[in-house]
């Protein structure tokens, strides 16, 4: 596995990651209609380019093909982390997560937040994230949970 920072050519097809990614690995712990709602498979790529250019975005590469992407704000709020329906649970989450952090860290930022789903809560608390509160995001009228998680170094 490679990791690398975001180019813009990698838009679209992280876009239609995120698509495949909710609706399959999401679907456990999210109805369908909330699932349409996160992840309606409109994304505007104008808006994420620009999104993913401010912030530090990585890319994970397996053979050529990306298999995940994380960003990661200058202010320590990790916005998007997901990992390709089909390569999950290989350690690709965590080698994004570490590598934004250590970046992170490498400028001076050691407290970190997210908003991470009911899916992804274990997972951020396997990496030192604690909850701090459960939150409620309306999304297209659809009401879904997540929570806000902090990180301290």
């Amino acid at each position: 596995m490679i990791i690398r920072k975001y180019k813009p050519s990698d838009c679209a097809f992280m876009a239609k990651l995120f698509y495949d990614t909710v609706h399959t690995i999401n679907s456990k712990d999210y109805t369908n209609e909330q699932l349409n709602a996160w992840a309606t498979g409109n994304v505007d790529l104008e808006v994420w380019n620009s999104s993913f250019i401010a912030h530090n975005t990585l890319v994970a590469v397996i053979n050529g093909g990306i298999v995940g992407f994380a960003d990661m704000d200058y202010t320590g709020y990790l916005d998007k982390l997901y990992v390709h329906k089909d390569f999950q649970r290989r350690g690709i989450a965590t080698a994004l997560v570490k590598e934004l952090e250590r970046c992170a860290r490498k400028v001076g930022l050691f407290n970190f937040k997210t908003h991470a789903s009911i899916t992804a809560k274990p997972f951020f608390e396997k990496q030192g994230y604690t909850v701090e509160a459960e939150n409620k995001v309306i999304r297209n009228g659809i009401a879904l949970v997540n929570y806000k998680m902090v990180k301290n170094y």
